[in-house]
């Protein structure tokens, strides 16, 4: 079974039941203890991309967005028994170009961390793919506000909404989540940790 800290702000450490281990976002809080089989990089802001606090296991290797969104069309890869998929990620203060949001199979889960955004012509589809957890921004300043992120988790209808990325550098906002709505309902505090 699959394993998933929430390091705070917009940062996790994913670990199969294989021990494949896979960063998102590095930039908050503690864990980074285990070395990686890859970091996901969801776009160049530096509360997203602080790939030195992760070491590298051999063979292990950093995939930004620009590795995984090309000339507009959208790709993938996999890491270990982890396979990602790139999906978009965009508003006003991120450029639909150079950022992307990441659909994670791990274990036989599907998650969605969409990375910082707005509502994406892409999320009405998602429903379809029965997600089991999205992970969704709701600063309100670089991002959707906590009713969009909210309206968000409903069109997306994974089992599990989460709110993260809730105000800017910080791990977490108690009131922000509280006002977070959405289909199963999950709150995350920074150095939790899940099995899926």
């Amino acid at each position: 079974m699959a394993k998933l800290l929430y390091q705070g702000h917009g940062s996790f450490r994913l670990e199969s039941a294989a021990g494949t281990a896979l960063y998102i976002d590095p930039f908050a809080g503690s864990g980074y203890d285990r070395p990686a089989d890859g970091v996901l990089v969801s776009h160049e802001h530096p509360d997203h991309n602080r790939v030195e606090l992760v070491t590298l296991k051999d063979g292990g290797r950093v995939w930004r967005a620009a590795d995984l969104l090309q000339r507009g069309r959208y790709g993938q890869c996999e890491i270990g028994d982890i396979v990602v998929i790139a999906v978009p990620a965009y508003n006003q203060n991120h450029d639909r170009d150079a950022c992307v949001g990441f659909m994670v199979g791990a274990d036989g889960k599907v998650l969605y961390f969409a990375g910082d955004t707005s509502t994406t012509d892409s999320m009405p589809a998602m429903r379809l793919d029965k997600l089991d957890y999205a992970f969704l921004p709701c600063d309100g300043i670089y991002n959707m506000d906590v009713k969009e992120a909210s309206a968000c988790a409903e069109t997306i209808h994974a089992k599990h909404s989460v709110p993260v990325h809730m105000a800017p550098g910080a791990l977490f906002d108690e009131q922000v989540a509280a006002a977070f709505t959405g289909p199963g309902k999950l709150v995350l505090h920074p150095g939790e940790e899940i099995e899926l």
